[in-house]
């Protein structure tokens, strides 16, 4: 299972690599997690540099992406030719955005009739784009899911991992995380705000 967390130019630290970081909590054989990137280095808002683990064109083929935010966003959507590489399909991959990530799905015609979440400098813009926005963290509907809020990249990886490898394995990575003190509080909350929508897309499956 690969999970490719697309992550540009002015890219946003909390959002790629909490993510990145959750998600590698799962040990598994043949579980993978990338930063996937237009180039072979991106470098963040505050000037930290990746090198790329993965293209653009593997991201188009994993199980999962996840959408990252940054600074530089508005740019991204209004490069065709980068956007024209996004081949992303909800029929087949999971799809999460995060933040102004959320504005990559909506310009991609992935979030028509989906309401999302996304931060508060990114609302208009989604909301431009003919997209509902929410105030709340998290919302999924099938295999897409949105978050707002740096912090909120939590639940994305919670989701990705609950919906690929079971609630246990996303509690279990939560609890890793955790602030120790806060190691229940933590996962209970984390449980309550992805939850309803696991359960939603089980009752769909059935």
């Amino acid at each position: 299972m690969h999970t490719a967390i697309l992550t540009f130019d002015g890219f946003n630290e909390l959002d790629s690599l909490i993510a990145l970081g959750i998600l590698n909590r799962i040990k598994q054989p043949g579980w993978r997690v990338s930063i996937a990137s237009p180039t072979p280095t991106v470098r963040s808002m505050n000037g930290v540099v990746l090198h790329a683990q993965a293209t653009l064109q593997e991201a188009c083929a994993a199980d999962a992406v996840i959408v990252g935010s940054g600074i530089a966003t508005r740019e991204v959507v209004a490069d065709a030719a980068l956007m024209a590489q996004l081949r992303l399909d909800p029929a087949r991959q999971l799809l999460g955005a995060q933040c102004s990530g959320t504005l990559v799905l909506a310009r991609l015609g992935l979030l028509q009739g989906v309401p999302a979440c996304t931060d508060l400098t990114t609302k208009p813009w989604v909301q431009e784009a003919g997209v509902a926005v929410l105030d709340q963290p998290f919302f999924a509907r099938g295999n897409v899911a949105t978050a707002g809020g740096c912090l909120a990249s939590q639940y994305l990886a919670a989701w990705v991992i609950a919906r690929l490898q079971g609630e246990e394995a996303a509690r279990a990575a939560m609890h890793y995380v955790a602030p120790v003190g806060e190691k229940e509080d933590t996962v209970e909350r984390t449980m309550r705000n992805i939850g309803p929508y696991l359960a939603a897309t089980a009752e769909a499956a059935a």
